[in-house]
């Protein structure tokens, strides 16, 4: 007998239904000789310390690191999970031969795997169904072409490395600064914080962020502008950062006349959007509609089991050259849809550029595009996304923009001014994107009359008084954006060059680890905005190692991995790495606790804060730094670690309560309350 395990039960019916296997029994489908059978995503699971040594049940800094000599696996404690378990255990026991069919990609390939070794089942045969979309016809042409499914293995190891990464950095740094740093005050619950080998330098990624907006000083600034001939003319110049020299070039044209001097143009070509990955989907529907990337990416989930888009959770921009011939046929199939805008395309001449076409960047998957299935009735979610894909999918086939860009130079009393205008000859793709071409017109574009050369007149200066801004707050779209490209944000010039092409997470993973930081309370939705929270920011403060938040070490791992996806690393020299990490995290952390009697930064000048007999102050005071903290508020003694903690959020004396209640601290931090106690009786956990 065939076995086929699909990752879902929805999956599982498409491919009986295309196989003509029809006999329900519980638990899966059977005949002709197969069973199909389904998982409910993620069924087994990395077992917990405790299983190991019933010692390590009880969190202590005495049992850390703990790195298993091998990983063993136990099932999910769900609903179901266990029944589900045992009839695919029966049917894998009986099968001659089992096909993995889960989703193609490394978590697929880490659920199938997971469940072939608890069912103790690992030497039965083994094939591989590598499904891009799941239209009938691409479900009966990939078993036509069923691979070896060891030729997966180098898949399933860099999966079994990442998932083993994470349960080790995650344990030991979670109980590590749970046990350490989670005392709220007195005796009592701790604070469970929790640390991640890719959420926490994203969470420091936000903190960062944050704290450079509030610390930011606007410095004022003035532009010297003319209105000649309801044209706007922008000074050549620098801006001005003092009002005097802005004012004395004012005077200076003032009612003087304003003389065209030169006017040049040139065609500007603006090609098609390139097709969409996983995140640049996310990132285009997050800026348009707000929707969360999580949202997103489980509405395009439903749009491919439905049968309606290609495989999603894809990190590639391109199509493989075998699509060239269906791309044709599923423009027809969409043509009863989108009618004006299939009619202004050329089926037979579609331009398959290297920008569309290109097998050597398309890895485990294509990018997303329509199968030509028309859906009829889905949800609002899955309508928006769905346009989006497909709008893209035309645009990318669609002729080029051509603009001309015309820049007109003036002058008066030899200062010179400048202007442009934007005048768009043939829209081609353009089209397709009302909306956003008009927010490109009305912030960026200005009709321009014909101006001749040497043709002079009144003109109207005036001085413009501005200050500058701070970076913006992440928004999931800048966000997505920013863990895409990690390298950016590491210091070291050298590193960052290595590190440009790496990112933080993988696609498939990025949504959930904001929704993980959300559910945390470690950040916060604002309208589009990701904000740290002050349970967050305390969490950065607290982690001393620097390679534990930033996204260079992440980067790095993340590039091994997928050289393991290549067969290019050994997977036990990547867990000799990280294992050899976090022993050296828990030591050094350790050690520093022993050794440095260090209370935090003082919040005037930056310089170290030291104990006297009476209080706390600044070691700077010999250079007039008056910064004094008292041990005590309004009669409450102050523990060390409540000191360490006010330091570290910068906080002034005065802004410190006491509320009444036992072992409550609270902080007052850039004008918001910081409630040391965790909000809601869900989010403490006694340890």
């Amino acid at each position: 007998m065939k076995v086929i395990i699909a990752e879902k039960p929805s999956v599982a019916r498409d491919i009986a239904k295309v196989l003509k296997i029809q006999g329900k029994k519980n638990g899966y489908i059977e005949g002709r000789g197969c069973a199909v059978t389904w998982a409910f995503g993620h069924l087994v699971t990395l077992q917990e310390p405790g299983a190991y040594d019933p010692a390590l049940k009880r969190w202590s800094l005495d049992t850390l690191p703990f790195v298993p000599d091998e990983f063993k696996l136990t099932l999910i404690q769900n609903r179901g999970v266990d029944t589900q378990f045992a009839i695919i255990k029966m049917l894998c026991e009986q099968a001659e031969e089992i096909v993995c069919a889960t989703d193609a990609g490394r978590e697929g390939e880490l659920i199938f795997r997971y469940i072939l070794a608890l069912c103790n089942c690992e030497d039965t045969p083994i094939r591989r169904l590598w499904l891009n979309s799941l239209t009938p016809d691409a479900i009966q042409a990939a078993f036509k072409d069923l691979k070896d499914g060891h030729d997966y293995d180098a898949l399933y190891a860099a999966a079994r490395c990442r998932s083993e990464s994470d349960w080790i950095v995650g344990l030991n740094a979670t109980r590590y600064y749970t046990v350490r740093h989670g005392q709220i005050g007195g005796k009592g619950d701790r604070v469970l914080w929790s640390i991640g080998r890719v959420q926490t330098p994203v969470l420091a990624m936000i903190v960062e962020r944050d704290d450079i907006i509030v610390q930011f000083c606007p410095q004022q600034f003035w532009e010297l502008t003319t209105l000649y001939r309801e044209v706007v003319f922008k000074y050549t110049g620098p801006r001005f950062e003092q009002p005097d020299k802005a004012q004395a070039l004012l005077d200076q044209v003032t009612d003087q006349l304003f003389v065209i001097t030169s006017m040049s143009g040139k065609k500007k070509n603006e090609l098609p959007p390139q097709l969409f990955d996983l995140t640049t989907l996310q990132r285009e529907i997050n800026k348009q509609h707000g929707l969360s990337a999580a949202d997103t990416l489980a509405a395009t989930q439903n749009l491919y089991e439905g049968k309606f888009v290609t495989y999603p959770r894809t990190d590639s921009r391109y199509l493989s050259h075998d699509l060239k011939t269906r791309i044709p046929k599923i423009m027809e199939q969409l043509r009863a849809t989108y009618p004006e805008e299939i009619d202004r395309l050329n089926l037979e001449k579609l331009a398959f550029s290297k920008r569309i076409i290109d097998d050597k960047k398309v890895t485990d998957h294509h990018a997303i595009i329509p199968t030509g299935v028309i859906p009829r009735t889905i949800g609002a979610k899955e309508q928006l996304v769905y346009e989006t894909i497909v709008t893209q999918f035309i645009a990318a086939f669609s002729p080029i923009c051509i603009k001309k860009i015309t820049t007109v130079e003036g002058v008066s009393q030899q200062i010179q001014f400048q202007a442009k205008g934007t005048q768009v000859i043939e829209p081609g793709w353009t089209t397709l994107f009302p909306k956003k071409i008009k927010a490109q017109e009305n912030h960026e574009e200005q009709p321009l009359p014909l101006f001749k050369k040497g043709e002079s007149g009144p003109h109207e200066p005036s001085l413009r008084e501005g200050k500058t801004s701070p970076p913006n707050h992440f928004t999931e779209n800048s966000l997505l954006g920013a863990m895409e490209a990690a390298g950016k944000f590491v210091e070291d010039d050298t590193l960052r060059e290595v590190l440009k092409e790496r990112g933080i997470g993988t696609p498939a993973t990025r949504a959930a680890i904001i929704e993980t930081l959300l559910r945390r309370n470690y950040i916060r939705r604002e309208k589009k905005q990701l904000l740290c929270t002050d349970m967050g920011r305390c969490l950065i403060a607290l982690i001393q190692d620097p390679l534990l938040k930033s996204p260079e070490l992440t980067g790095t791992w993340e590039e091994k991995l997928k050289q393991i996806e290549r067969s290019q690393l050994a997977p036990d020299t990547f867990m000799a790495e990280i294992s050899n990490y976090i022993r050296t995290l828990i030591r050094s952390s350790s050690t520093r606790r022993l050794n440095s009697a260090r209370w935090g930064s003082c919040p005037l000048c930056g310089k170290e804060i030291i104990k006297g007999n009476r209080a706390y102050g600044c070691s700077g005071w010999k250079e007039g730094c008056g910064y004094i903290l008292e041990p005590d508020c309004n009669g409450t003694p102050l523990t060390d670690r409540q000191i360490q903690v006010l330091l570290q959020h910068h906080i002034l004396p005065h802004a410190v309560q006491i509320n009444a209640k036992p072992r409550i601290l609270i902080l007052s931090t850039q004008g918001r309350p910081m409630d040391l106690r965790l909000p809601s009786a869900d989010r403490q956990k006694k340890v």
